[in-house]
């Protein structure tokens, strides 16, 4: 399978250069979006609640300061160059109308011979924007249905919910990304599953800038006169303007056609009372929280970490990092993950990504293995941001502990598909099984790939492995090799140099939630799995808003049984019963590297291939009379030409995608109630997978 790269250059200084400018986009608009209706019924009950005790008195909370923000480029009223994404330039007013005269006496008396008033000088405090203060620093656009927000430097605004963020002035943060005026739109998902997002202004790294001229014509094309005159008095140095609008995506939609799905981006009831409700925000799909919810913290050993990584890909290192994050699960590395990669576009255009990790994938359904360049940062869980990486390999189950062998072999051959003259930082997964035969295949990572950095993530104070130093990879026994330890360089560059040597980081993880399963809803492992598979079949759906079509009234792909081979990949299945096993299954995509030849019958494979996928599909019906396999995929057809090879694994389809059929009259397909879970056998069979073969451990 090839995929379409960017052609690096050589200089370092232009694989490091600022890019935030190349991402300026026409802005997007998104369609209207109400609040949702528990929401909508909880404010409504919380403004009864206040008109029938008008003596009770509201404590104020003064606006809060925030860091600092960014020149942005504007559609009308004047004109700036860009020298770079955080340059600064003069402007010059197209047409000064009375209305943007009369702001711009304003800003002039307000600083009056150079000298700042006291309102200027007002008390504002970084901070948690939070109560009154979203109040004051907040106005609606209820024609646009939007709001803008100021924040000053270090303020922040943590939420649930989903929106469109645009930056209009100064510079604001979120999970690592810096956002700058002038760049496109960036969709921002927090929903109930994952920590609450928050939104951090920054410092404007020039102050010469005449900040409420500027802010004033900003303000004209997205307010009237009386909210942008209330905001303008907010305005100082080190100010950024924000623009919030509702976001309606495919992805949304089709995850709110699902009743226990609606409320996915709501408020949690156990951070119901810190939802701030009655603001200008309310009804674009987001709710503010108080100071009592904690977003994302970071401990300073995973900030040193960021650094530490970030400099090293800025500096002059021979070759690309390869930085290998690891640690026990439930220990924060997926978010460490994005942190990085979001950190790391700030600096460059893409950043590769290998995923090893089965149960957790980033990009893809679960059970796939997959090399990705990322070039937009990750702004939300894995379900908002599912697409096809540029190599994957349906491995077809969420855990290796059946066949580690092929499970190895599946990641050297994503790594020899990489080109090995690419000089993008790369950040490869892994599990966060760390025990036994766990361990042991992260010992063989280390070693089969190039790293230069080992991030090791623990939590509690207590490491849940040894620490994966050099030191201890010398005499550390793999699954595949053990000491004295050769490196995959060897087999990879055919080179026989000594191993490399890398850099050891520990991170402490104080991560929300981290070192405990979630069990909320929406948070354990086989609901996220769910989502991410959902998001993935959100793709099917026209772009175009409109109602949800439900997958059984999509018309699907007609293919020959004589044009594709199908392989079972997760267990032994006898031929006569194969089709009964994969019809209304979810299936991988796959092109086999020899050509599939037939007697006139359908093609079955005996043994698992280890061979490229470009995607999946529902296989939601099977014709043997006409011998056809109908097939629902939101790969384009061009790449689906290459396609000659089903791969059925033991993922399978959510629950609701066959229980939720709406408009089906009589019994519903692929589902029955007649079956007994009371049987010997019938529920899943546990493996432990803790046993270690007593030459694998290391210590002998």
């Amino acid at each position: 399978m090839k995929a379409n790269k960017n052609t690096n250059t050589k200089s370092k200084s232009q694989k490091w250069k600022d890019v935030r400018g190349k991402r300026c986009r026409p802005p997007i608009r998104p369609s209207d979006l109400s609040s949702s209706p528990v929401m909508s019924g909880v404010i409504k009950e919380h403004q009864q609640s206040m008109k029938k005790k008008p003596s009770v008195k509201r404590l104020k909370s003064k606006a809060k300061p925030v860091s600092d923000n960014k020149t942005n480029t504007l559609e009308s009223g004047f004109k700036k160059s860009y020298p770079q994404a955080n340059g600064s330039s003069a402007f010059a007013l197209d047409n000064e109308s009375d209305d943007s005269q009369e702001w711009k006496e304003y800003s002039h008396s307000v600083y009056g011979n150079g000298v700042k008033t006291s309102d200027d000088m007002g008390d504002i405090e970084p901070g948690r924007l939070e109560g009154e203060a979203l109040h004051h620093c907040a106005q609606r656009d209820d024609r646009q249905n939007r709001a803008v927000l100021i924040m000053q430097m270090d303020q922040t605004l943590c939420f649930r919910g989903k929106c469109s963020v645009t930056c209009l002035y100064g510079r604001i943060e979120v999970m690592g990304f810096t956002i700058d005026e002038g760049q496109q739109p960036y969709p921002l998902f927090s929903p109930a599953s994952h920590f609450p997002l928050t939104i951090r202004s920054l410092q404007n790294p020039d102050d010469t800038r005449d900040d409420r001229t500027e802010a004033s014509v900003i303000l004209q094309q997205y307010l009237s006169a009386a909210s942008r005159k209330k905001l303008l008095k907010k305005v100082r140095s080190n100010t950024s303007i924000v623009l919030l609008e509702p976001m309606d995506t495919p992805l949304t939609r089709f995850l709110s056609s699902f009743t226990e799905l609606t409320e996915v981006f709501s408020t949690p009831m156990s951070e119901l009372m810190s939802a701030v409700l009655d603001t200008p925000l309310n009804g674009l799909g987001m709710i503010p929280l108080d100071s009592t919810v904690e977003g994302m913290k970071i401990s300073k050993s995973c900030r040193d970490a960021l650094d530490t990584v970030v400099s090293a890909c800025k500096g002059d290192m021979e070759g690309s990092a390869v930085i290998l994050v690891c640690g026990a699960k439930n220990v924060g590395k997926s978010t460490f993950n994005r942190l990085l990669i979001n950190t790391l576009l700030n600096h460059t255009t893409g950043v590769d990504y290998l995923e090893c990790d089965l149960g957790q994938t980033e990009f893809t359904p679960a059970g796939c293995l997959s090399l990705s360049t990322v070039r937009e940062p990750l702004l939300g869980p894995p379900f908002t941001h599912q697409h096809s990486p540029e190599h994957m390999i349906y491995y077809g189950q969420s855990s290796c502990d059946s066949d580690l062998d092929r499970y190895l072999e599946s990641l050297k051959s994503l790594w020899r598909r990489r080109s090995q003259s690419r000089e993008a930082a790369i950040v490869i997964n892994t599990m966060g099984w760390v025990k036994g035969f766990g361990f042991q295949l992260l010992v063989d990572m280390i070693r089969f790939f190039p790293v230069s950095h080992v991030v090791q993530l623990s939590h509690s104070g207590v490491t849940q492995c040894p620490g994966l130093s050099p030191e201890f990879l010398r005499t550390a026994h793999g699954y595949q090799t053990h000491p004295p330890a050769q490196t995959a360089l060897d087999e990879f560059t055919e080179s026989h140099s000594p191993p490399r040597s890398y850099s050891h980081i520990m991170v402490q993880s104080e991560f929300q939630g981290a070192g405990r399963q979630g069990t909320a809803r929406h948070q354990r492992t086989n609901e996220l799995r769910e989502l991410s598979l959902l998001g993935y079949l959100s793709q099917l759906q026209s772009s175009d808003s409109g109602p949800v079509r439900p997958l059984h009234s999509l018309t699907p792909y007609q293919v020959p049984h004589t044009a594709v081979a199908l392989g079972v990949v997760h267990c032994d299945v006898v031929p006569t019963h194969m089709f009964y096993a994969a019809n209304a299954s979810l299936v991988g995509l796959c092109c086999l590297a020899e050509k599939v030849s037939s007697r006139g019958g359908p093609v079955l494979l005996s043994q698992a291939p280890i061979c490229p996928c470009v995607g999946f599909g529902v296989l939601r019906g099977i014709d043997m009379a006409q011998g056809l396999y109908f097939l629902l995929t939101p790969v384009d057809p061009s790449v689906l030409r290459k396609v000659n090879c089903l791969l059925l694994g033991g993922i399978s389809l959510p629950s609701c995608i066959l229980t939720k059929q709406p408009g089906i009259e009589g019994e519903m397909p692929y589902v029955t109630s007649d079956y007994s879970f009371d049987l010997t056998g019938a529920g899943k069979l546990r493996v432990f997978k803790g046993l270690i073969r007593p030459s694998h451990t290391g210590t002998q």
